[in-house]
């Protein structure tokens, strides 16, 4: 790993260890607020190992503190993680060699594969690794923080960390409402899970508005007939 980090340049680690670190700090929050929503300490760090991936963690985090079955909690966050997907194909052949296919796959994220993606083609790989193994340090380590540091908070809520689950998720909404499909597949699944929350079982109304948004992201949009 010191011989990866060697090779990369200078401003490409600064920008990896700032986004890694802001990171931890949200790993931190959603450490805190399981524990502080009655959860063992050591059940936000087994979810953090497990799944490492801060929308799906906070979705279900927040379906299950809010009264939902762990079966709706479970299917929001596999709905959240779909957008995994077409990222693993984005940088398939970073993950290599073929005996750590399995540990690179797992380190896919958001912030990984950007990094990559946006390096110089030489780079992409030490790029990949380096900012995915640091990731998944510092997550962790902050899940750990948080997750001991919030036995001793009487009430999360206090500190603000209640509001970082949707603060989060909003963050990482909000650059990709510039695409007109995207944002009326958000309108739509925000409208729905307005109009059924009242009506139905916690963690139903989210499924339902995660399903329609997705469905409607799926959906092409109907090329213009040549008059």
């Amino acid at each position: 790993m010191r011989s990866i980090w060697r090779t990369l340049p200078a401003p490409t680690l600064r920008a990896i260890l700032l986004v890694c670190l802001a990171d931890m700090l949200i790993a931190m929050s959603f450490g805190a607020l399981a524990v502080g929503g009655g959860l063992p300490w050591w059940v936000p760090c087994l979810i953090s190992l497990a799944v490492f991936a801060g929308a799906s963690q906070f979705v279900f985090l927040g379906l299950v503190l809010g009264g939902g079955g762990l079966l709706a909690a479970g299917l929001a966050a596999l709905l959240v993680n779909l957008r995994l997907v077409p990222l693993g194909y984005a940088v398939g052949d970073l993950l290599e060699p073929r005996r750590t296919r399995f540990l690179g796959a797992h380190l896919i994220t958001d912030e990984s594969v950007a990094f990559a993606l946006q390096s110089d083609p030489r780079h992409r790989q030490a790029v990949y690794w380096s900012s995915g193994v640091l990731l998944f340090a510092l997550w962790n380590l902050g899940t750990l923080v948080g997750a001991l540091g919030g036995r001793a908070i009487d009430d999360v809520g206090a500190f603000g960390l209640d509001a970082a689950f949707p603060a989060v998720l909003l963050a990482l909404v909000m650059p990709s409402l510039r695409e007109r499909r995207v944002a009326v597949a958000g309108l739509v699944g925000a409208a729905i899970a307005v109009a059924t929350t009242p009506l139905l079982p916690a963690g139903v109304p989210v499924l339902l508005a995660l399903s329609a948004t997705v469905l409607t992201l799926g959906r092409r949009p109907e090329r213009t007939r040549s008059r």
